[in-house]
């Protein structure tokens, strides 16, 4: 078999998850079942479903914020116990530090590592550009807009050199304007700079935009993968293209989404 018609190799792999959550002390909630997920390199990978299906958890799980009660996640092979830098993180809210700048904002991963001024510094300035923020370094949060925040965060997450990027409902704080604008800012700076990608959200139109393959959660806890869907289908996407409507309608089919 030639190098080019290999399968992609496999970055992230999850194996029978199951986790439940203890509520008001003993009341037991089961969040997720049996999740078995592979999710391969450079994969732009959107998990897809309404509210409450247990969908940030998965992704916690997988960020090492969270520890499954029964199953595992590795991730090149290794098995995931903790967060690292291997993951960026980037979730609905900005969770920027009000009192850094944009500068020291995208560079604060890099000064806990103890790298220096001067480098992380470069680092930083080269991820503000990437994001379309060269010009506003000197900017504090509060100055900013929605989208230009999580631009930071998504700048941030990428300064940090992660193999993987994790991003839950990263832009459902936004105007519909905004986040339309955001989606194709998420697409050209994964272009530009492959990592493997999984994403979350709750919007059918986002995951068809987004996506190389999308995983449909089940619509009620403990979620399940209900069923998954390859996105083939040129970039850049149009929401009109045939194609997509087409894809659109039969995940639409049994589960109630909000859009």
């Amino acid at each position: 078999m030639s190098p080019s018609s290999q399968s992609p190799r496999r970055k992230i792999h999850c194996g029978n998850i199951d986790k439940t959550f203890i509520q008001k002390g003993s009341v037991e909630v089961p969040v997720i079942r049996d999740i078995n997920l592979d999710v391969a390199e450079n994969e732009f990978l959107v998990v897809l479903g309404p509210g409450q299906c247990g969908k940030s958890t998965l992704l916690r799980i997988i960020a090492g914020l969270e520890t499954p009660d029964a199953g595992f996640v590795s991730l090149n092979g290794l098995p995931v116990i903790g967060p690292g830098p291997d993951r960026g993180l980037v979730f609905q809210g900005y969770m920027l530090f009000a009192w850094e700048t944009v500068l020291g904002n995208v560079a604060m991963g890099l000064k806990l590592r103890n790298v220096s001024k001067r480098e992380r510094h470069a680092v930083a300035r080269h991820y503000i550009k990437l994001v379309g923020l060269e010009g506003f370094e000197s900017y504090y949060p509060h100055q900013l807009s929605g989208g230009m925040k999580q631009r930071v965060g998504i700048a941030r997450a990428y300064a940090n050199s992660p193999d993987v990027m994790l991003l839950d409902e990263p832009f459902g704080q936004l105007d519909a304007q905004t986040r339309m604008f955001m989606q194709h800012e998420t697409i050209r700076i994964w272009e530009q700079e492959k990592r493997t990608v999984l994403f979350v959200t709750n919007n059918i139109d986002e995951a068809l935009f987004l996506a190389d393959r999308i995983i449909l959660m089940e619509g009620k806890l403990p979620g399940r993968i209900k069923k998954e869907y390859v996105v083939d289908l040129p970039r850049p996407r149009d929401h009109a293209n045939p194609g997509l409507l087409r894809l659109r309608a039969v995940i639409s089919e049994g589960i109630e989404l909000v859009l």
